[in-house]
């Protein structure tokens, strides 16, 4: 395999089918799975993996009333095909896709299905939170992530010669575990070797996405483009929201699409809907944070996926932008969160 330079890198999007020019992504989704395993060790372990995935089942899975491990795995080709087809009927054109270490990653999977459909998948890489890892890594230093890291972006990942677009989501938890820091470190610094954009996930705690954030500025990272995903399950005041988005870091708003107020990964907070989340948007915009907003699904549940009475990949083209219309978005706020500030992101620097 030949080693990308930082040179060949700098100012192009790099895809899982390879470079090209940031241009080409048109209307973005900046967190999703295509294929994809967020079961525990200990639901993967778990003999009872609930029942198979159907119309007449999905609702109460949703809604908890249903155990069912087996709504967390994912990994139908052929399925996921048709999911991003829809997509792109319905005026996507990427997908950046952070199934990363502790994940199951296929990074030939998603080769094939950009090949399928047309479709520009940039794909993460670095690991996902300290209970998924590889026991293996407890061992390893900052350097030596930061090394695979740099690997990932330039070489190929996962064993293969496909290599990522962007760092992440590099998993973190509430409280921080020091391994979970470790990789952090070693991201930061492949960031800056790459001149890649870095995406968080953050703790299910109000105030880790700003202990995330200090910790990166702390250590001279680029705060433009560090990306701090599933705000919406995080937090819930205008006090934090405001003085994160002060710290110059990017805003995800990943959730669209749960309606319920039932959050399965957290059931002591009330999920947004996304009438509330476009509330959110419309303050973080008013404030002069446009260009720090970007929007997804982060599907990782088979039940929502259209094919099993979800509502797929193309949500946020097919609905939600309308409904951005019909809220007094203008065209261009529009355009800045779905297409520049994504292509900005994904475009090495």
């Amino acid at each position: 395999m030949t080693r990308l330079s930082r040179d060949e890198l700098k100012g192009k999007a790099q895809t899982v089918l390879g470079l090209i020019d940031p241009a080409e992504l048109g209307p973005t989704l900046m967190h999703e799975h295509l294929l994809w395993d967020i079961r525990t060790p200990a639901m993967q372990a778990d003999p009872d993996q609930g029942p198979e995935i159907s119309l007449c089942n999905c609702w109460q899975i949703n809604y908890g009333n249903r155990k069912a491990p087996g709504n967390y795995v994912f990994f139908d080709r052929e399925v996921a095909t048709s999911e991003v087809a829809t997509m792109r009927e319905a005026g996507g054109r990427s997908i950046v896709e952070l199934t990363v270490g502790g994940l199951k990653p296929e990074p030939e999977g998603l080769a094939g299905i950009a090949r399928d459909t047309d479709t520009h998948i940039v794909m993460g890489c670095g690991h996902y939170v300290d209970e998924y890892q590889d026991p293996a890594n407890r061992d390893r230093t900052v350097a030596d992530f930061a090394s695979e890291m740099i690997d990932q972006v330039t070489l190929g990942a996962w064993g293969t010669d496909i290599r990522a677009g962007i760092i992440g989501e590099i998993g973190c938890q509430s409280p921080w575990t020091e391994l979970e820091k470790r990789v952090m470190e070693g991201a930061l610094i492949a960031q800056a070797e790459t001149g890649a954009s870095l995406n968080v996930h953050p703790g299910r705690d109000a105030d880790q996405p700003q202990e995330v954030a200090d910790f990166v500025a702390a250590r001279g990272g680029r705060m433009d483009r560090l990306i701090i995903s599933h705000i919406d399950r995080t937090i819930f005041d205008d006090e934090r929201l405001f003085r994160l988005a002060d710290s110059g870091c990017i805003i995800e708003l990943d959730l669209f699409g749960q309606e319920q107020s039932y959050y399965n990964l957290n059931p002591r907070i009330d999920l947004p809907n996304d009438a509330e989340r476009l509330r959110w948007m419309r303050r973080l915009i008013d404030r002069g944070h446009i260009d720090q907003i970007v929007i997804s699904h982060d599907i990782c549940y088979q039940t929502r996926l259209s094919r099993y009475g979800g509502h797929g990949y193309g949500h946020i083209f097919q609905n939600v932008v309308p409904i951005m219309r019909r809220r007094g978005f203008s065209e261009a706020e529009i355009d800045r969160i779905i297409v520049e500030t994504p292509r900005r992101l994904l475009t090495f620097v």
